[in-house]
C-alpha cells in the first residue's frame, strides 16, 4: 500500500532522514520505532507531505504522492497526532466534522458517521457540545482518532498518538485500538518511542537510528534475529516482558505435557503467553496450569535466544 524508496531529508545542512526505504503492506500496522531525533516523525510527515522530501519517492497504492496536490493527498489519509491535535476553539462536533466539510458531505451523512464512531470509541453523545479542554486526555485522544477515521480512508498515519496518556488510560485505549474493526481494513503507520506499544500494536517494526532504518521485522524477529548489537541492546531492558508478549500458546504448545495440552485447545492459538497468564492468575484454581505454562514458555524461550 505504501512504498518509500530511498527518501532523504535535510534541515539546515543536517541530515534528518538518510536514504531510507521500506514498505507498509495492505491492512498492516507498521511501527516506526526509535529514540527522539532518529527521524521517525519526519518520515511519517513526508508521507502526507506535511514535510516535503528532498529526494527519493513515496508511492501510495502505486501512485507517486507528488503527482497530486498536497491538500488532495491529505484528504485521502487519516492523521492522528500527539496530544490529539484538536482545535481548541471548536466544539468536539466541529472538530470531528472538519474533513467532511472539506469533502462537502451533507449534514445528515456527517452526523450519522459521527454517531457511529462515538459508539465504536466509547464516547457519549454529550461530548459533542463540549470543547477539547473540557475532556480528559483519553477522551481527547479518542476524539482525535474519530476525526482521523470519519472519512474512512485506506491509510492512517499516527504520530505518538498515545504518548501523552498515563499508563492505565494507555492500556485501555490500546485494547480498544486492537479490537476496533474499523482499523482492520486500513494500512497504518504508527510512530512511537514506546517499545511495549510497538510490540503490542505493530505487525512489523522499523527500528530507526540517526536517520536510518537499522532493521525491519516482526516483533519476534527483532528479539530473536537482531541484525546487530544496536538492535539487541535497544530491546534489552524490557526483553523478558516482550518475550512473554510475542510468544503465543501455539508457540509453546509442543512444550506442554499431555496432561495440560487441553489448555491450548480451549484457547485461541494466537493468544499471547502474557495474556494467558494474566487470565490464569485471576483464578486460584488454575495455579498448576499457570506454572506449567511458565515452564513450557521457558523451554520454548531457551531455543529462541540468540
Amino acid at each position: 500500500m505504501i512504498t518509500v524508496e530511498s527518501v532523504s531529508k535535510n534541515f539546515n545542512g543536517k541530515t534528518a532522514v538518510d536514504h531510507i526505504s521500506f514498505q507498509a503492506n495492505d491492512q498492516e500496522i507498521l511501527v516506526l520505532l526509535g529514540t527522539s531525533g532518529c527521524g521517525k516523525t519526519t518520515t511519517l510527515k513526508m508521507i502526507n507531505r506535511l514535510i516535503e522530501a528532498d529526494s527519493g519517492n513515496i508511492l501510495i497504492n502505486g501512485k507517486n504522492i507528488r503527482d497530486q496536490k498536497a491538500e488532495e493527498l491529505r484528504m485521502g489519509i487519516g492523521f492522528v497526532m500527539q496530544h490529539s491535535g484538536l482545535f481548541p476553539h471548536y466544539t468536539i462536533q466541529q472538530n470531528i466534522a472538519v474533513v467532511p466539510e472539506l469533502l462537502k458531505w451533507d449534514k445528515k451523512k456527517t452526523s450519522a458517521r459521527t454517531h457511529e464512531l462515538l459508539e465504536k470509541l466509547h464516547l457519549s453523545e454529550e461530548v459533542l457540545s463540549r470543547f477539547p479542554n473540557e475532556l480528559s486526555g483519553g477522551q481527547q485522544q479518542r476524539v482525535g482518532i474519530a476525526r482521523a477515521l470519519i472519512a474512512d480512508t485506506p491509510v492512517l498515519l499516527m504520530d505518538e498518538p498515545f504518548g501523552a496518556l498515563d499508563n492505565i488510560t494507555k492500556a485501555d485505549i490500546h485494547s480498544e485500538f486492537q479490537s476496533l474493526e474499523e482499523l482492520k481494513n486500513k494500512t497504518i503507520i504508527l510512530v512511537t518511542h514506546d517499545v511495549q506499544e510497538a510490540f503490542e500494536l505493530g505487525h512489523r517494526i522499523c527500528l530507526m537510528d540517526q536517520g536510518k532504518i537499522v532493521q525491519t521485522g516482526t516483533p519476534k524477529e527483532m528479539l530473536y534475529q537482531p541484525t546487530n548489537n544496536f538492535v539487541r541492546d535497544f530491546f534489552a531492558e524490557n526483553r523478558l516482558l516482550l518475550e512473554y508478549k510475542v510468544a503465543t500458546l501455539q508457540d509453546i504448545g509442543p512444550f506442554f505435557t499431555s496432561e495440560n495440552s487441553h489448555y491450548t485447545l480451549e484457547n485461541s492459538d494466537d493468544t499471547s503467553v502474557w495474556n494467558a497468564l494474566q487470565k490464569l492468575s485471576s483464578d486460584h484454581k488454575n495455579t498448576e496450569i499457570y506454572e506449567r505454562v511458565i515452564r513450557a514458555f521457558n523451554d520454548y524461550r531457551k531455543l529462541q535466544i540468540v
